[in-house]
């Protein structure tokens, strides 16, 4: 079943979560070790994201710099198949990126997430290296998300890189965005922004995800001017419960967000990251509440390969 149809069926506001892939060696069990509590809140799907290579530098003894490229977890098409064949009843929605991808490798991992009955997709254009001050393309890659929407809709349509391929297999994709209730950091302004973001639904998105935010009125404010400017489709919002300290110094400098001072002033009270974890489950239990009373159509939770934070918050508002 299509996330899409989920969201246009469902009488009430749905529990949808995302994870984090383990770092590569790591078992899979450290995956359902996530998932298996979070079951109890009945998701009907869940998110995994990816993400592209790093650049690391070795030091020889020489003193001189080796720049290496590193992928540090698993691809998403084996935990895609890993956990639709574990939690039959689960949708698995696998991010694709534009970030460290050719077309051709695009492709083809479109093709094996189909193979496996895989039809949902979350569809990203990626964030830069690192080490790169700005986003860029792979050799014979997409730098913008909608170019990566146009070629999965190809494949909806048979349409393949390989021109001469004949009785090709049209491909049957759903797929959502993600959308910026502050706006995107590289936008110049939020207009802009949704410009960009109703083009992806011209193209054929069905849904959109926000970004965290720490204050409702901002996801409030954005849906309102989603609909101003005749982007119509459901808009879940997304949550991050702050668990750590630094976070009220990294999310602010990473995602370019707002953390209210009601949040910050109580954070700053705290005398270890146990006690922090207990302040961001309780500001996302009260966000929760009130998106669900004003009829989201589902609350989505990052949870960042942790699931005792998310499940606070679930058995409260669930």
């Amino acid at each position: 079943m299509k996330v899409i149809d989920h969201i246009n069926n469902s009488k009430k506001t749905m529990f949808s979560f995302e994870i984090l892939p383990p770092l590569k060696g790591k078992d899979i069990n450290l995956i359902y070790e996530v998932i298996d509590p979070l079951m109890e809140f009945n998701p009907k799907y869940v998110n995994i994201t990816y993400h592209r290579e790093e650049v690391v530098y070795k030091r020889h003894k020489t003193g001189l710099l080796e720049k290496k490229t590193v992928h540090k977890r698993p691809g998403t098409v084996a935990i895609a198949a890993a956990i639709k064949y574990k939690y039959n009843d689960v949708n698995v929605v696998p991010h694709i990126i534009c970030g460290g991808f050719s077309k051709e490798e695009t492709e083809n991992a479109l093709i094996d997430l189909h193979f496996l009955g895989i039809r949902n997709l979350l569809v990203l254009r990626g964030d830069p290296l690192s080490a790169d001050k700005e986003f860029m393309p792979e050799q014979n890659g997409h730098s913008h998300a909608i170019e990566l929407i146009n070629q999965i809709q190809n494949l909806n349509k048979g349409v393949y890189l390989d021109e001469e391929l004949e009785n090709t297999t049209k491909m049957d994709f759903s797929f959502g965005v993600a959308g910026y209730p502050e706006k995107h950091f590289e936008s110049p302004n939020i207009e802009t922004d949704l410009k960009y973001l109703k083009d992806k639904i011209k193209a054929g998105a069905g849904y959109i995800v926000t970004q965290m935010f720490f204050d409702n009125k901002k996801y409030f404010d954005f849906v309102d001017l989603c609909r101003e400017n005749d982007i119509n489709v459901p808009i879940i919002p997304g949550l991050k419960p702050i668990s750590i300290q630094k976070h009220l110094t990294i999310l602010p400098s990473t995602f370019s967000i707002d953390i209210p001072k009601a949040l910050s002033n109580e954070l700053v009270k705290c005398k270890n990251n146990d006690a922090v974890r207990q302040v961001g489950v309780e500001w996302a239990i009260e966000q929760s509440k009130e998106l669900i009373a004003k009829n989201a159509p589902a609350v989505h939770y990052y949870t960042m390969g942790k699931a005792d934070n998310i499940y606070k918050i679930a058995k409260a508002v669930f």
